[in-house]
């Protein structure tokens, strides 16, 4: 069978030599049934083009002994003018897709056309509006955005300095506990060694601010 396909893949010219084996067999031989699918696939649809032009060729006729029985006209009688009228109005009722070229199907297929146009120009309309409205509302947010990254960074400069001030005003404190705490040791010393020389109260800076009130 794949000699067979071969000879007829290759006709009267000579068929390439190949090696012989079981795999190159297999390879050749769904190559051959492919290509016969893909043949046959072609000959329907040849088959199928072809009853269909005799199908066009049918109906034309049909309308020109329409032609010829209702208006004594034949293409071959039409003037190059009357021709062209005729190909308009073909491609017209195509164009419009209506089942034939009476007054009738025109007017309801360009009514049709008519109402579609007017309805996709609003739905245009109100698309170009909610568009507007999305560009303004994006603008209004963009805005926003700016305005709070501004105020976050006046704000981040702001912690900045309190922090500063902070750091220093716990410095302050820790030195003023600190000078507290000696002065207060300081006392108790001076206090201790003045009681120590048999100081009398009665004149320390205490008593004598009281003696005075």
């Amino acid at each position: 069978q794949v000699t067979l396909w071969l000879k007829k893949i290759y006709g009267n010219q000579p068929i390439p030599q190949y090696e012989v084996n079981a795999r190159t067999v297999d390879i050749l031989y769904e190559l051959a049934e492919c290509n016969e699918a893909r043949d046959r696939d072609v000959s329907l649809l040849i088959e199928d083009m072809k009853q269909q032009a005799t199908e066009y060729e049918a109906e034309a006729n049909y309308l020109q002994g329409l032609l010829a029985e209702s208006l004594d006209l034949s293409l071959s009688s039409l003037s190059s003018e009357g021709t062209s009228y005729l190909n308009v109005l073909v491609n017209s009722a195509m164009t419009l897709e209506t089942k034939d070229t009476s007054l009738a199907s025109f007017f309801s297929a360009i009514n049709d056309m008519t109402s579609e146009l007017y309805a996709t120009e609003s739905k245009n309309r109100e698309m170009e509006l909610e568009l507007t409205n999305i560009r303004k509302k994006l603008t209004a947010a963009l805005m926003l955005e700016k305005r709070l990254q501004e105020d976050l960074k006046k704000t981040e400069e702001l912690l900045e300095v309190e922090k500063a001030k902070a750091d220093s005003r716990s410095q302050n404190l820790k030195f003023l506990k600190d000078k507290s705490e000696d002065l207060k040791i300081r006392i108790k010393a001076a206090e201790e060694q003045l009681a120590a020389t048999g100081l009398d109260q009665s004149l320390t800076h205490e008593s004598l601010v009281s003696l005075s009130e």
